[in-house]
């Protein structure tokens, strides 16, 4: 089992939401857009197999109750959270488009309201996925 997949067990919908809607503020709006990301490239009929198996796993360590860094620290309770969604993320770049995109920052503005959008924290989140190092994004999203 890779470590892109193997938290793909802990995931569930409803697990996911409760997360998301206990801890948004806290974790911050590059967690949750990155995570809303992914959640939204589930859904997509256009996302492989084997992007849903690391999809799964991304979104499975956001959920599983003991992480490398507990949620609870100040800062850096999140860092690592990021980190697995953004790996996941730039593995499955090709799943996310544009619609994806768009679900996810309107779900985003649910959460933090549209007046409080960091949109900088939003742009550099898609530049991490888009990334031009990224062997699986496409430069015309």
């Amino acid at each position: 089992m890779s470590e892109a997949t193997k938290y793909g067990k802990h995931y569930s919908e409803k697990g996911f939401w409760i997360k998301l809607k206990k801890n948004a503020i806290h974790a911050g709006q590059k967690v949750v857009y990155s995570g809303l990301t992914l959640y939204y490239a589930l859904e997509s009929p256009n996302t492989s197999l084997r992007d849903k198996a690391i999809i799964y796993g991304g979104l499975g360590y956001l959920i599983f109750p003991v992480d490398a860094v507990p949620d609870l620290v100040p800062v850096a309770g999140y860092a690592d959270d990021l980190g697995v969604l953004l790996f996941a993320a730039t593995r499955v770049a090709l799943s996310i488009d544009s619609v994806v995109k768009q679900r996810a920052k309107d779900k985003l503005i649910d959460f933090f309201g549209e007046g409080a959008i960091k949109q900088n924290e939003i742009n550099e989140v898609d530049r991490q996925i888009e990334g031009e190092n990224n062997p699986n994004a496409t430069l015309d999203k």
